[in-house]
């Protein structure tokens, strides 16, 4: 358990964390509930972020595979689009698991993000991004997302073997529980649906 807990309705920023120490996204989250070890937070389509682009201000994806971690990046004002995310952030696994919903409000899919926690601060929680992650389908069935990058993650010291090992071995544990349509992938919080009285969330001043 840690020392930071938050109440329903508050605003708390997931951080992204690389390597080195520097931060990367910001991800303002409304808490849906916190227990202080397993964290649920709303993130609407359509809220601004701090994303981050190369320094040469290209997005991840217009760069060649071997140039992706090896040029700096940035940080730039952006916004979180295509799915509104329903994410449960649990303190001491190496995932976070989103459920995400389309513009109608209705359940698509679930996406296993493999992260690296990095414990709590009073803003909210720390993670580095693993970069190989699980998409699991709504009748259970599951892949691998972005094995290409999180092997040039590797080759480029932006991971360790040791550590992507660690990534693909939770991927498959949570891949198991999909199979078995074991929770969180058992339709727990499909219907999920936000409080109407609470706004979007938003970022700290000093990130707008």
């Amino acid at each position: 358990m840690t020392d930071y807990r938050w109440e329903p309705g508050q605003t708390v920023v997931e951080r992204f964390v690389r390597p080195d120490g520097s931060i990367g996204q910001h991800h303002p989250l409304r808490v849906v509930s916190d227990d202080g070890r397993v964290l649920f937070g709303w993130l609407p389509m359509g809220t601004p972020i701090v994303g981050s682009r190369l320094a040469d201000g290209r997005r991840m994806h217009e760069a060649p595979l071997e140039e992706r971690f090896r040029v700096p990046r940035v940080p730039v004002p952006d916004t979180w689009h295509g799915t509104s995310t329903l994410r449960m952030i649990t303190e001491d696994e190496w995932s976070s698991v989103w459920w995400f919903f389309g513009p109608d409000g209705r359940f698509r899919e679930w996406y296993v993000n493999l992260e690296l926690p990095m414990g709590r601060t009073a803003a909210g929680p720390d993670r580095i991004d693993g970069v190989l992650d699980v998409v699991v389908t709504p009748d259970g069935g599951w892949r691998w997302e972005d094995e290409d990058e999180a092997a040039e993650a590797v080759l480029a010291g932006r991971l360790t073997a040791g550590q992507l090992d660690r990534l693909r071995a939770e991927g498959e544990r949570l891949g198991a529980l999909a199979e078995r349509c074991a929770f969180p992938f058992d339709g727990t919080h499909t219907d999920f649906r936000p409080d109407p009285a609470w706004p979007a969330p938003e970022l700290p001043a000093g990130l707008r």
